[in-house]
């Protein structure tokens, strides 16, 4: 947070600097307020780009095991350019080197860990043990004690992204 805070810092002084030349380049006929103007246009630029290249950071930071399977796009009335592109605020990730298999009736059932990572002021990262049933196509999350969420399984389809991911 402290490196960001420095990053937007250094491009307001940048951007300011690019508009002090920009005046002493004219002749000082551009008016004053084209330095401040500057480095107003230059933070929010930096801001933007940093919020939007913020999924593809903490994809490059994963394991190549990793795969996303989920991704969740929101949109902001204080941030009007998310109305154009939709900025990535959470994403759902399958670390495929810890795929546990078992046998249950004849069944192929896959036990993993879905973590999922949110876009907050300190990124948030959960992460919640699942049980996937790979003929059936039934998932079923794990309480923290172990014991299954019967009441919050749910069928996916031969499509999902995290069914291809966990079982194919």
């Amino acid at each position: 947070m402290i490196w960001h805070l420095f990053a937007l810092a250094a491009a307001g002084l940048g951007a300011a600097g690019v508009g002090f030349l920009l005046r002493a380049a004219s002749g000082r006929k551009l008016p004053k307020w084209i330095v401040p103007a500057c480095a107003g246009l230059g933070m929010l630029t930096y801001q933007i780009y940093f919020e939007y290249y913020w999924f593809e950071h903490k994809q490059s930071q994963l394991p190549a095991s990793s795969v996303v399977v989920a991704s969740e796009t929101q949109q902001a009335i204080w941030r009007p350019w998310t109305y154009l592109i939709p900025m990535t605020v959470s994403f759902s990730v399958v670390d495929r080197s810890n795929l546990m298999e078992i046998q249950v009736d004849g069944n192929l059932v896959k036990r993993f860990i879905l973590y999922r990572f949110q876009k907050e002021y300190v990124d948030l990262v959960s992460h919640h043990t699942h049980l996937l049933n790979c003929d059936t196509m039934e998932l079923v999350p794990e309480a923290d004690d172990g014991s299954l969420r019967l009441d919050r399984m749910r069928k996916l389809n031969g499509e999902d992204p995290l069914y291809l991911a966990v079982c194919r």
